[in-house]
């Protein structure tokens, strides 16, 4: 068979469906391949960062490995952006881009020009250097004896511990060539393979030890993040909390993996969070972490007062990312669903009802939700509209900005929903392309949340929405700014807003859509707007709502300052207000 035809079977041995890619001289026999499998699809974008972030979504939603595919040179460079998006969101993708004859490729072991040239073929560019520090596996395949192994060993890497992305950069000449995989050497039973740790298996006596933590504490917390839906442990922590009641709060990349529904569900934590979720975790006598990496916009600037009083456990596939930032009493090293597993077989007994009630005082004081009357607040009440009327199963992929932070405070996930956030390497322009690969991962309808500045990066993979007739709606909040720099410009660059609102501009992007053949709206008043995403969201036809937020003044408050512990978020409580929610001693000064 044909190496190309060889590498597609393969994936469809790994359960991909999809391929998300742009055809180039150096990746069309990867596509003709895919073309002629019955069990597998191509799916052509219009820009090779829009087939990356597509396979990023279609990994996130369906639970499988995603791909994307692209040319040599400007093609597989332009995969870098999603490429990084997967490493620093641990999702599983494997990234295939085509490369020059061997001839020409100045790596390849076949390259008879040795000399310190830096390019010899026309498209010709070292993509495996460059995307090293952002995959978890990089490889430049350049003879039969290797494709065989390689690809094995990419696909295993993929999912192996904490997931990420891979690259095999393949040459043209090496693509059409003929191969009998079953005489090529196999990863799986090598000695490589053997090496690796699979189990990665938590003893006995750590889950006993965490379960009677949890039965001797009068204020338990748990933070999820998002090494619960990378571990597809879901289902395992309903089960915990159903038995237990314990509160929780979540990060940014935790926040779909826990229902509005569920009465102790305190929100979202860090440095645009909620209040309530602030002052639940600050007077938390036990935390207990999983599949959170607490870096800076999870905990603030004063680690040394986040959680303060806490016993702290921190369950991480990850060893590196354990004790990195908060020194942690209980450091457990391994997979999260098979922790959630065992802790289940143990019985709980908590006795924490004093402090389920306070909760509740904390989420009754400060909820996220807003009246329409509370003009300030009017983003925050939008995206409660579309969290309202949204449905079950609905894939909510929310861009970068301001709009994603309202997001993270005020949409209420409901069952079976995904909110898919671009969390480590926080990419503009994601939630198009993503939504892409997600509605098509899930079989669900889609929903974008982008902001005006986000949206014009991928606006291009409209294009696809059409030529595809996908399920997805679009809801741009336009406040014609880059408005969570321009926030930054305003506190501490004397409102000089170069580049956010000053030389920046946004065109009518309902005229955008219509000329892509997309039903499109532009609204701006509160009633206009709740009729039409009501309206908008009773169908599953693709459509865009172009939202014109009515000024310049819309910030994401409360947020945390740089020299304040957790509990103490702008705007300030009246320090009276503050002291009667702590159960531990507040910080003076």
């Amino acid at each position: 068979m044909k190496v190309s035809d060889y590498i597609i079977e393969c994936l469809v041995k790994n359960k991909i469906t999809k391929v998300y890619g742009y055809i180039g001289g150096n990746n069309a026999h990867i596509m003709d391949s895919i073309e002629n499998h019955s069990d597998i699809e191509m799916v052509n974008t219009i820009h090779e960062q829009g087939a990356g972030f597509a396979a990023e979504g279609y990994a996130r939603s369906s639970g499988n490995i995603g791909a994307a595919t692209a040319t040599s040179g400007p093609g597989a460079t332009n995969l870098i952006t999603p490429i990084a998006s997967c490493f620093y969101d641990s999702v599983p993708a494997i990234f295939i881009t085509g490369q020059v004859n061997t001839y020409e490729c100045k790596n390849a072991s076949e390259c008879e020009n040795n000399s310190p040239v830096r390019q010899i073929g026309f498209q010709e560019a070292d993509i495996v250097a460059m995307t090293k520090a952002i995959t978890k596996y990089a490889v430049l395949v350049d003879t039969i004896d290797d494709i065989r192994y390689e690809l094995e060993k990419a696909l295993f890497i993929s999912e192996e511990g904490r997931k990420g992305p891979v690259l095999i950069d393949i040459p043209i000449d090496l693509q059409y060539k003929d191969i009998n995989p079953d005489k090529e050497r196999s990863f799986y039973g090598s000695s490589e393979h053997k090496s690796y740790d699979e189990d990665m298996k938590i003893k006995k006596d750590s889950i006993e030890k965490i379960a009677t933590l949890i039965n001797k504490a009068k204020r338990p917390v748990i933070l999820l993040g998002g090494g619960i839906r990378t571990a597809g442990a879901k289902d395992e922590l309903d089960i915990l909390l159903k038995n237990s009641n314990i509160p929780v709060v979540y990060s940014l990349m935790g926040k779909d993996s826990i229902e509005a529904s569920y009465k102790y569900n305190l929100g979202f934590i860090g440095a645009y969070g909620n209040r309530c979720a602030s002052l639940t975790l600050a007077n938390a006598d036990l935390l207990i972490i999983l599949g959170a990496r607490l870096d800076a916009r999870q905990i603030g600037r004063q680690t040394k007062t986040f959680a303060r009083e806490a016993t702290i456990v921190q369950v991480d596939i990850d060893k590196h990312e354990i004790n990195r930032k908060v020194k942690v009493d209980v450091p457990i090293q391994g997979d999260v669903k098979y922790f959630l597993e065992q802790l289940n077989t143990i019985k709980l007994t908590t006795n924490v009802e004093d402090w389920q009630e306070k909760v509740l005082t904390y989420k009754e004081s400060y909820s996220s939700l807003y009246t329409i009357k509370d003009e300030e607040k009017m983003p925050n009440q939008i995206i409660s509209l579309i969290s309202q009327y949204s449905k079950s199963g609905d894939q909510i992929c929310v861009d970068v900005g301001l709009h994603q932070m309202w997001t993270a405070q005020s949409f209420e996930v409901k069952e079976g929903q995904r909110v898919l956030f671009s969390g480590g390497l926080g990419a503009m322009g994601c939630a198009l392309p993503t939504a892409i690969g997600a509605t098509m991962g899930a079989k669900n309808r889609a929903i974008v949340i982008a902001g005006d500045g986000g949206f014009q990066m991928n606006i291009q993979e409209l294009e696809v929405l059409r030529r595809r007739g996908l399920a997805i709606k679009i809801f741009v909040m336009n406040n014609a700014f880059l408005g969570m720099v321009r926030q930054m410009q305003t506190e501490f660059l004397n409102k000089n807003y170069i580049g956010t609102q000053n030389d920046y501009s946004v065109p009518s992007f309902k005229s955008i859509a219509e000329a892509y053949g997309i039903r499109s709206h532009a609204v701006s008043e509160m009633s206009e707007i709740e009729t039409v995403i009501k309206s908008s969201l009773e169908n599953d036809e693709c459509e865009l709502i172009d939202i014109h937020l009515s000024d310049n003044k819309q910030l994401v408050e409360p947020r945390l300052a740089g020299n304040r512990p957790m509990e103490d978020m702008a705007p300030f409580l009246e320090r009276e207000e503050l002291e009667n929610h702590m159960v531990i001693k507040p910080i003076e000064n």
